[in-house]
């Protein structure tokens, strides 16, 4: 089992002055402790369930990149982008920069989206869930044929790119890691199938059935379930421990995921955070 380390609350000791070295030496200490991938949420506020609207939230690929240059191995996506958020061209162009800043370990995270009233706030786009499918499947296509020897034109429902020329390449290969969010059983794990490395839903009383009809979807477009890495994400709070963190992660391996994203809320020593993640790796 892998832990990755999902930094999802910056409301820490110090403020916003000191949260650059505060970002830079948790992510130093995480890569130090063994933990294999860091990633951050793609919200402009903070989300409920980890805190009120108004605590801090940093910009996704400006953190990612600031992490990069701070750390040497680990694997850095979004957990996940909103597919609303960006047009699809420039959200390529934004992970193949970090790839090829990071020497090759960026990755993609993307979802349907779901936070209307942050999308209202700040006056992004927020379309009905059934256009918002739409446009992920078209985005994930864009992206993938973006990271390919192809700079034909792209004609979708709501995206048309005349030239998909993206230059340089993604180190990464066959191309940067691919990873949808959401267990929605009849689009979001189709697209799994059809398109990603790796699925992201929550470790819940369902998460058995939830593989299996991936596993159903696999079988449908001739993809071998076993290439679809699993993960999933639970949190953290100043009350969890070490044996929490164990026990957690090991009841999602043995549930069939292979990949546990770990994030605090209410924790403002960032220390803490990997401290307890550290050692849990070595009980794992």
């Amino acid at each position: 089992m892998e832990l990755g380390l999902h930094i999802a609350d910056f409301t820490w000791d110090g403020g916003a002055a000191a949260l650059g070295p505060a970002l830079a030496r948790h992510a130093r200490t995480a890569e130090q402790a063994g933990i294999t991938r860091i990633t951050v949420m793609d919200h402009f506020w903070q989300i409920r369930g980890v805190g009120p609207y108004e605590h801090e939230m940093l910009e996704a690929y400006t953190a990612l990149g600031f992490i990069a240059a701070h750390t040497e191995t680990v694997l850095l996506h979004t957990l996940v982008t909103g597919v609303t958020y960006r047009e699809p061209g420039l959200l390529a162009k934004a992970v193949t920069t970090l790839d090829v800043l990071s020497g090759g370990r960026a990755g993609l995270g993307v979802g349907a989206a779901w936070n209307e009233d942050e999308s209202k706030g700040l006056g992004f786009a927020f379309p009905p869930v059934a256009e918002r499918f739409e446009r992920l499947e078209e985005t994930l296509q864009i992206c993938r044929q973006m990271w390919s020897d192809s700079e034909d034109a792209y004609q979708g429902r709501h995206y048309r790119l005349e030239r998909t020329l993206n230059s340089p390449q993604p180190l990464r290969a066959p191309r940067p890691y691919l990873l949808i969010g959401g267990g929605g059983e009849k689009k979001t794990l189709k697209l799994v199938a059809k398109y990603a490395d790796a699925c992201n839903f929550g470790f819940g009383p369902d998460a058995a059935h939830k593989l299996d009809v991936l596993r159903r979807h696999c079988d449908d477009v001739g993809r071998d379930y076993a290439e679809i890495e699993k993960t999933t994400m639970f949190d953290i709070d100043p009350t969890s421990t070490t044996e929490d963190i164990v026990r957690r992660a090991s009841a999602a391996r043995d549930a069939g995921f292979t990949v546990t994203y770990v994030y605090a809320h209410d924790i403002t020593t960032p220390s803490k955070i990997t401290d307890m993640m550290g050692e849990a790796l070595t009980k794992l």
